[in-house]
């Protein structure tokens, strides 16, 4: 009598499990951004020239670039003289690694 309560008992669980497992929602992965950036490169945003741009191209073609940092990257180019590519923004002061990569494919050098 204890195993066929046993195997009852066991039975249900799995059961239950089973249905939970089967009723929950699929897991869908968020787009990344550069997925959401290069979207944006499509759908015809213009890419903006880090050896060229002035401080309001900087300022309305970038995601995350105020006034303050596209006035920090003309200086660094003034400075420093052209960028030879996109990676070398990360020098500039006040650009991290998040901002180049939410806009790197918004970003040309030539």
């Amino acid at each position: 009598m204890l195993k066929k309560n046993l195997s009852a008992l066991v039975f249900s669980c799995l059961a239950t499990l089973s249905a939970a497992v089967f009723a929950a929602e699929p897991v869908t992965s968020q787009p990344s951004s550069v997925d959401a950036s290069q979207s944006a490169v499509a759908a015809g945003v213009a890419r903006v020239n880090l050896n060229t741009a002035d401080v309001p191209a900087l300022e309305s073609g970038l995601v995350g670039i105020g006034k303050v940092k596209a006035q920090a990257i003309v200086d660094h180019r003034t400075a420093n003289g052209p960028f030879t590519s996109v990676d070398e923004l990360l020098e500039v002061k006040g650009i991290g690694a998040a901002t180049l990569e939410k806009n790197r494919d918004r970003l040309s050098v030539n």
